[in-house]
């Protein structure tokens, strides 16, 4: 190899490998307390049944509000002195599915599990600090059971996460509350960290516009699962959107026929719900487009769209980004041309 051309390619090398990436984070260098991992089905569940008075003020002593909000949710009475209280606690507590699902819970989830997730989520705390040193941050992090209610939460800066609806696809509990396979085939280990993590973002950032438009939701949630890479940097596009292989192959394939689809006839701006929800929605397809065509489609464009917004905009960081609440100039400074 020719002297100049092999100098060349040593100052390209050098100059490639001194670009920055926005999203790097020095965990080393960001000093906040650290979110402790607390189990509160394992704390419910050895509770004394005969003094449930006694097992109540512990628990409300541990977990404060968080209590509260779990019982008026899953049993729904008012509070701990609701004369109806300690039936239906002793009903949940004796049911025989919510027994067999703990059980199943302590099989998928020992304490070993705890141990690895609760890192996990104090590294992204980290970075939520990094990018975000003025908003307030979680201050613990607690795993339960919902009864299948609901995945995930965030309440008085605390991050939930129901260890019930992440026991894996060939959960007998899942078959038998006949859940479609589009949505196990994402219950499992994987999804707990990252489907947290969206859940807080967008209760974080949720500044809904009056006008309900395809390109708000589009723009809102491509900010959105932005930020979970940010707070996640290793997470592969598949399981940030619960693709498979063969979906997100479809994505990558059709992605110039996808954006013509959305910019064609104005449709970005378009303000029927029904039309918005074909596009936003869970589902097995998109089926407002294809068969073939995966679901949320509009998430995924959005996130496209972030990207190049994000990469040809210089001074852009994510938390100028989460701040911006006009999309249209997001659309247009993203110069989006697949």
């Amino acid at each position: 190899m020719p002297t100049r051309i092999f100098a060349s390619l040593i100052v390209f090398l050098i100059l490639t490998s001194c670009v920055h990436n926005p999203l790097d984070v020095d965990l080393n260098k960001v000093n906040i307390a650290s979110v402790p991992g607390e189990r509160f089905e394992k704390d419910l569940f050895n509770i004394s049944q005969n003094d449930i008075k006694k097992g109540t003020i512990e628990l409300k002593n541990k977990y404060g509000s968080f209590f509260d909000h779990y019982m008026m949710n899953l049993l729904k009475v008012n509070n701990t002195s609701d004369s109806i209280y300690e039936a239906r606690l002793v009903a949940f507590l004796n049911d025989k599915d919510i027994k067999g699902c703990y059980a199943q819970i302590k099989k998928v989830y020992p304490d070993e599990a705890m141990n690895e997730l609760t890192p996990q989520v104090n590294d992204c705390i980290k970075r939520f600090h990094h990018h975000f040193p003025k908003r307030k941050l979680p201050v613990r992090f607690v795993t339960c059971t919902s009864g299948w209610n609901y995945a995930f939460a965030y309440t008085d800066s605390t991050l939930i996460t129901s260890l019930d609806m992440y026991l894996g696809d060939t959960s007998i509990y899942y078959q038998m509350l006949q859940l479609p396979q589009f949505r196990t085939r994402c219950m499992n280990k994987n999804y707990v960290i990252p489907d947290m993590i969206r859940g807080w973002l967008v209760t974080e950032f949720d500044n809904a516009e009056p006008t309900n438009t395809l390109l708000y939701h589009t723009i809102f949630y491509g900010r959105i699962y932005y930020a979970v890479t940010a707070l996640l940097p290793d997470i592969a596009d598949t399981t940030l959107m619960c693709y498979t292989p063969k979906q997100m192959e479809y994505c990558k394939e059709y992605e110039k026929k996808l954006w013509g689809y959305f910019a064609e006839k104005n449709r970005l701006y378009e303000t029927n719900m029904k039309t918005i929800q074909e596009l936003t929605s869970d589902g097995p397809f998109s089926g407002a487009i294809s068969k073939e065509c995966p679901p949320r489609i509009a998430m995924w464009v959005g996130l496209q769209i972030v990207r190049s917004y994000m990469k040809n905009n210089e001074g852009a960081t994510l938390e100028k980004l989460m701040e911006e609440k006009d999309a249209q100039k997001i659309l247009t400074k993203s110069k989006y041309r697949p």
